[in-house]
């Protein structure tokens, strides 16, 4: 127990100081803030201190030139569904032939198409149809699914990109 109520005074002591520190930031960040002079908003704003766990960075202009699709994958994750502004409109279905004689598939088929695209089958369905450079069409389903559409056939068949 005696060990302990030093070890709490102490904490404490650091904690009081980390808030006070915090107001007083938060009450220069005003100060400068109310400034109507931009060259002195900021330079008041230079001249505030930086927290000491974070070591003050200066932009390079080859940071700044970075593109934001070459951005850290853990800061794009979850938000595949986010639209960016600027990001082209996304394609609802492509339209390709596969390459020479097709003679169906089953679970785990993989099916080549002309544009170089490489489609599993991701279902476990077969079928068996002798076609010569049929007509394909990959469409979006729902919940990120893809569904290919061959001509001649009268169905779908559930697939996945592989390359």
């Amino acid at each position: 127990m005696p060990r302990v109520l030093p070890l709490n005074a102490l904490l404490f002591a650091l904690l009081i100081g980390h808030a006070a520190q915090a107001q007083t930031v938060a009450g220069d960040l005003k100060a400068c803030r109310q400034l109507s002079d931009s060259a002195r908003r900021l330079a008041c704003y230079d001249a505030l201190p930086l927290p000491a766990d974070q070591p003050a960075r200066t932009a390079s202009p080859a940071a700044v030139a970075v593109p934001p699709a070459v951005a850290d994958p853990a800061a794009r994750f979850g938000q595949e569904s986010v639209k960016l502004p600027d990001a082209p409109p996304e394609l609802k279905q492509m339209e390709s032939r596969i390459r020479g004689k097709f003679g169906g598939w089953g679970p785990n088929t993989r099916i080549e198409l002309d544009n170089g695209q490489v489609w599993r089958v991701a279902d476990g369905s077969s079928a068996i149809y002798e076609l010569n450079n049929p007509k394909a069409i990959v469409h979006r389903g729902m919940l990120g699914a893809f569904y290919l559409e061959i001509e001649g056939i009268g169905f779908q068949v559930k697939v996945a990109r592989v390359r």
